[in-house]
């Protein structure tokens, strides 16, 4: 396939490879089915083994699981249900939606982008969703929600390839999951695992839940350049030959200007919102508020706010999007709400199949053990290697990505193979600090090519609603240059931090 605005030849024909062998692959939920069996028989087949690995869950050698017993056979039919329903993304993707919904079909949203462009140069479109997409972890899962689609839709209005804008908002969403300006609730539960694998060496040491505040923060300027680029100068041209839009499918949304009574209605519903968000947070600002968790903190995972972060995203798109309608007529009772409800449901039909496979598969790896004998398998290589001190880091960060393919789970990776590496690396003088910046670094780059990832398959629904047939390998060509240059650039990034001795972020520090 011949490629055009500088795109070397090589890599287009890489990608398209990539893309051809991907798309042979069955559907996401009939390959979730499929793994699963592999797990089953991989379980059985290792169950005998003994391993000198040790699990730092039990301190005792790693064990692999027999999922073909008939206790086990029996315990994964009886709690099917119960792992399905108890999918995390399933319930965060659908109760967002009801609210995006509402605010979708009202119009609202639509009116909204009109005003955002007037003001948004079109050629600072690509940085301004990448960086808006970063910043989207403060609000845990909401960017793969809300940000992602909206990126395709805005995209698609000013009259660039859908495609790309999801691919940019991905890249920064996931490619970008541990960078960020603002703390988010990544950074205590991280540290409480340092914290606890540092300890190994030495009972006394404090880890800062900000330890690599700075360093995130930092890490969002880089970020946000190599996505650009290749987003308007890589994927861009390449979608654009390839991938033409299906417009028979895809509703485009007016961008005619907005009528006197539209900026009426978006001007009183944004207020409305507004008055909301500042009541609510207002709410946040006692000590003792029933917000906070117990150690009075608003941004911790445990905090009643971050567990209420989905059902306030859908508040806060279903009010303005309620006001809106009504003030339009396009709303003229409460069965057109249902019926905006409705249709946005209709969408994800796919994705529930899709994530009830998912969460078999899920829950099955987990439960064998697989995903933690691979993570701390790769750590003992890595520590038996005894490299110098910055092609180490270099090391654990190319681990960390690779065993991110198959345990997404960021805490559950940092606790199986932190105990591992966070005192290894301390006995050559590496902080515990520095040793966590190198895991997010890994842990983020290889987020956007693994299908193993939960959210993984709810983004090849929504660039499937703009080019049909779109499938794994498609979705996986057109994100594996972010992740390797995100990889690559990011990497270069701390090892320059370092060497510049720039703090990593609140009581940090870069030798033990």
């Amino acid at each position: 396939m011949a490629e055009n605005h500088g795109m070397p030849r090589l890599l287009g024909r890489a990608l398209d490879g990539i893309e051809r062998v991907g798309n042979k692959l069955p559907d996401p939920a009939m390959l979730f089915l499929i793994l699963l069996f592999g797990v089953w028989g991989l379980s059985a087949l290792l169950s005998g083994m003994s391993f000198e690995a040790i699990d730092p869950r039990t301190q005792s050698p790693i064990v692999v699981a027999n999922l073909l017993t008939s206790e086990a056979l029996t315990q994964f039919l009886t709690r099917m249900v119960a792992t399905f329903t108890a999918f995390a993304p399933l319930g965060v993707v659908l109760v967002a939606m009801l609210g995006v919904g509402v605010a979708e079909h009202s119009g609202f949203i639509n009116t909204a982008l009109k005003q955002m462009l007037k003001i948004t140069p079109v050629k600072l479109l690509t940085p301004a969703v990448v960086l808006v997409s970063i910043i989207s972890h403060t609000a845990t899962d909401a960017g793969y929600v809300v940000v992602i689609p909206l990126a395709g839709v805005i995209f698609f209005t000013v009259g660039r390839h859908p495609l790309v804008g999801i691919a940019a908002a991905f890249a920064g969403v996931s490619g970008g999951f541990c960078a960020n300006f603002i703390p988010s609730g990544i950074d205590p539960l991280l540290q409480s695992f340092t914290q606890s694998a540092a300890r190994i060496l030495d009972p006394d040491i404090q880890v800062n839940p900000l330890n690599n505040w700075f360093f995130a923060a930092s890490s969002c300027i880089p970020i946000t350049l190599i996505i650009w680029y290749l987003t308007d100068r890589v994927l861009e041209p390449r979608l654009n030959k390839s991938h033409s839009v299906d417009a028979e499918q895809v509703e485009t949304p007016s961008m005619d200007a907005a009528t006197p009574q539209e900026l009426k209605a978006f001007s009183i519903a944004s207020l409305v919102s507004l008055v909301a968000i500042v009541a609510f947070f207002s709410l946040t600002l006692a000590e003792d508020s029933s917000l906070r968790d117990d150690q009075g903190s608003l941004t911790s995972f445990s905090a009643p706010l971050m567990q209420a972060i989905v059902p306030l995203i859908f508040i806060f798109f279903l009010l303005p999007g309620l006001v809106y309608g009504y003030l339009t007529k396009c709303f003229t009772n409460s069965c057109d709400v249902v019926h905006a409800m409705s249709k946005a449901m209709s969408g994800m039909a796919h994705y529930i199949v899709m994530a009830f496979f998912c969460a078999q598969f899920v829950a099955a790896f987990s439960a064998s053990n697989l995903g933690a004998l691979i993570a701390i398998e790769g750590a003992v290589l890595l520590k038996a290697m005894a490299l110098p001190a910055e092609i180490t880091i270099v090391g654990m960060i190319m681990l960390v990505a690779f065993v991110n393919l198959f345990v997404g789970s960021a805490s559950a990776k940092w606790a199986l193979i932190g105990p591992v590496l966070v005192p290894m690396l301390m006995q050559l003088n590496i902080s515990p600090d520095l040793s966590q910046a190198a895991y997010r670094v890994g842990d983020s780059s290889s987020n956007i090519i693994t299908p193993l990832m939960p959210y993984f398959p709810l983004v090849v629904v929504y660039c499937q609603r703009y080019v049909k047939g779109i499938g794994i390998g498609t979705l996986i060509s057109m994100m594996l240059p972010f992740s390797l240059a995100l990889l690559l650039v990011w990497s270069a990034w701390l090892l320059c931090y370092w060497s510049l001795g720039l703090p990593l972020g609140l009581g940090a520090s870069y030798l033990y």
